[in-house]
């Protein structure tokens, strides 16, 4: 009991002073203008985006920048996304619509899309957003800026993540929590080393110079974790790269309900821990029943692991712009629902299948 007692308080100490590295040094990224102005190619996969596509294109009719071209490919939707899309053409020359063809073999659908959308992209620089994502105020100008006055090869953002029902408040939070908690976010741009590596498919900035280089998607063109993977791939190839989180001009509501968030996540849950189960649910034990360990100490110790908890949920919740209170109260679902999401994850893997968005993805 002793040994693990100490194990719980590694763990939370560790946390603590990552969390706290992240408010010290959060990186945040100035308004700025484009002096020379380069074109900048804003690039969308989409597949059975009906519910936000429309709301994605007049989000990025407020975009004030004038050398931009906004190219979506199609990647055989099923419903109206395509029909929404060719309306707005009518209304914005800036648009482009690429209709998809057959996935060839070997190819995941959002990686192909990606593929295609850059070979037809003229930008100096590819910024990759999903059609759930929202865009305010001057923040491409902006993280174009940052990107050159820090010569990064990519620009990573993990959006203010919108939570409207009870089932996204249990369970998409535990994505900042495990991030922010675990990685100092500074070091993804300082560091050297690749495991120090982060990245967000929902919002990806590329030098395309760089991009059309390394072929990034074609290179990893069958991963579930697309972003991650280039991530650590430029890093090793000593391309600079950053991850920010926490900026308002950036927002997403990712699922709508807890079985969207649950689907979505067993894509990925375990690259969070450089895709090791084992390493995975150690972590859920430890942070979920750490404290029974501490509990056989004195109760000053058992006091001072509950502060060094609070203050975790408080900075890890003000860092990524979401309820405190909330998260407090919410953390034991949050961990129930991670449990439940890793479950499901090694089930999947188990079926050798996993259904994302009307096609059947082989492991």
């Amino acid at each position: 009991m002793f040994y693990l007692a100490i194990i719980s308080f590694i763990l939370i100490i560790y946390q603590f002073i990552t969390v706290v590295i992240n408010f010290i040094f959060h990186q945040n990224i100035k308004n700025e203008d484009l002096l020379d102005n380069p074109e900048i190619s804003i690039l969308i996969p989409v597949r059975n985006e009906e519910k936000n596509i429309s709301d994605l294109l007049e989000n990025l009719k407020n975009l004030k920048l004038q050398n931009l071209e906004i190219i979506i490919y199609d990647d055989l939707s099923t419903d109206n996304t395509c029909q929404i899309i060719e309306k707005y053409i009518n209304q914005n020359t800036r648009i482009k619509l690429i209709k998809g063809k057959e996935l060839p073999e070997g190819w995941l659908g959002k990686n192909y899309a990606c593929y295609n959308l850059a070979i037809n992209a003229h930008g100096k620089y590819f910024l990759f957003i999903d059609a759930d994502v929202r865009l305010y105020d001057d923040i491409v100008s902006s993280v174009v800026s940052y990107s050159k006055k820090h010569n990064l090869g990519l620009l990573s953002i993990f959006p203010i993540q919108i939570l409207e029902t009870f089932g996204e408040k249990i369970s998409v939070p535990i994505m900042n929590y495990i991030l922010v908690t675990l990685l100092p976010l500074i070091f993804v741009r300082k560091s050297p080393f690749s495991a120090h590596s982060a990245a967000n498919g929902q919002f990806m900035l590329f030098d395309s110079d760089i991009y059309k280089w390394i072929n990034p998607h074609e290179k990893f063109k069958y991963s579930q974790v697309e972003d991650i993977n280039i991530a650590r791939y430029f890093k090793k190839l000593n391309i600079k790269i950053a991850c920010i989180t926490g900026d308002k001009r950036v927002k997403c509501r990712m699922y709508t309900s807890y079985k969207e968030a649950l689907n979505g996540f067993a894509k990925n849950i375990f690259m969070f821990f450089g895709n090791k189960p084992t390493l995975a649910f150690l972590f859920w034990l430890f942070v979920t029943f750490g404290f029974v360990p501490v509990m056989f100490f004195n109760n000053s110790i058992l006091i001072i692991y509950f502060l060094l908890l609070i203050v975790i949920q408080i900075l890890y919740s003000i860092l990524t712009k979401q309820n405190p209170f909330l998260n407090l109260l919410l953390f034991p679902l949050q961990l129930i629902f991670m449990i439940h999401v890793m479950f499901y994850s090694i089930l999947r893997k188990n079926k050798k299948d996993y259904q994302w968005k009307e096609r059947i993805i082989r492991y």
